[in-house]
């Protein structure tokens, strides 16, 4: 028994903050901003909404799409690193306002990569036999932490929520086949929110050195993304005895237009195999994956049993690739 993806769905919010209103407010403009990270615009949530709002959307649709209850519904899982409060979680926010009265859930911080470890987190509770129905939630407002007097992170980040489903097959045809994560806390100090937390906790201080904004040594992280998600891409279709003509489509984590076009070459793969819409959505951390693979399924990019790759890259360091054949038809 392995588990399948047998639903997917997405949410955007309305609001788009373009390129030319960035110019309005930090030292920036247009052409730097395409040439240096291929974005656009990115989608903004409003004021008295948080993750929680857009990870019910998106797990809405699944269930319109499966014409199923939410009590079906037997685990929750949300990836985020913008929870709408320390505590309780979003999943149980977000369980609430499903009314999925028969499960459980939590929440998991793998930062961008965050996708990725929740649902190779999930497929474990299938493959037991433990579960029938689990929804996995990719979700971040990341406009909340965003300082939008720093235009080296301003400009990459946005809001969106992206979710699956997964049940159990026994089809070999389709299915997460193989996972590789990592994990590297050297990486801490050049990706962080520095202050928040219980080491250091909100205080005047913090709150006037700006320390509750999301900070990012853009280089360090540009070469060791680049490396990290090329690397175990290439090692996980290796290992499954498959090579990149194999591959159909490859969905990575969309930080920035740069990394994804070095990981791609680096990994021999031609434009029609990647999926990519940062143009349009910025960094949307734990919510790029599932967003993107969420377009592809609309646009029959895909069908069953086509090889998929995915590949994220974040805060940590956290990395990993997931190895899947597609089920959805």
């Amino acid at each position: 028994m392995q588990a399948m993806i047998s639903g997917i769905g997405h949410y955007v919010p309305e609001k788009k903050l373009t390129n030319q209103e960035l110019e309005q407010m930090v030292d920036t403009n247009n052409e730097w901003i395409i040439t240096r990270t291929g974005i656009k615009e990115r989608r903004i949530l409003g004021e008295g909404k948080g993750t929680s709002f857009m990870a019910v959307n998106a797990a809405r649709r699944i269930l319109e799409q499966k014409q199923i209850p939410a009590d079906e519904i037997d685990l929750i899982i949300v990836a985020t690193v913008t929870p709408d409060m320390t505590v309780p979680s979003t999943a149980a926010v977000v369980q609430k306002e499903l009314n999925a009265t028969n499960c459980w859930g939590f929440d998991l911080n793998g930062a961008c990569s965050g996708f990725l470890y929740a649902l190779a987190t999930a497929s474990q509770f299938i493959e037991t036999g433990k579960h029938k129905k689990v929804l996995v939630i990719g979700a971040d407002k990341m406009s909340s932490i965003i300082d939008y007097k720093d235009r080296n992170t301003c400009i990459l980040f946005g809001d969106a929520a992206g979710a699956v489903l997964l049940e159990p097959t026994e089809n070999d045809d389709g299915g997460i086949k193989d996972f590789i994560l990592h994990l590297d806390g050297r990486g801490e100090k050049y990706l962080c929110i520095p202050a928040g937390g219980s080491l250091r906790p909100a205080s005047n201080e913090t709150v006037a050195n700006r320390m509750h904004y999301l900070y990012q040594d853009g280089k360090t992280v540009f070469k060791h993304a680049v490396t990290g998600m090329a690397d175990v891409s290439a090692k996980i279709i290796t290992a499954n005895k498959l090579n990149s003509e194999d591959i159909k489509l490859f969905i990575p984590h969309q930080a920035n237009y740069r990394i994804i076009d070095a990981a791609v070459r680096k990994m021999g793969l031609s434009d029609e195999q990647v999926v990519i819409n940062i143009d349009k959505y910025g960094n949307t951390t734990a919510a790029t994956i599932p967003l993107a693979m969420s377009e592809a399924y609309q646009k029959k990019l895909m069908k069953p049993g086509d090889w998929v790759v995915l590949a994220a890259f974040g805060a940590g360091f956290t990395w990993g690739s997931l190895l899947l054949r597609w089920a959805l038809d």
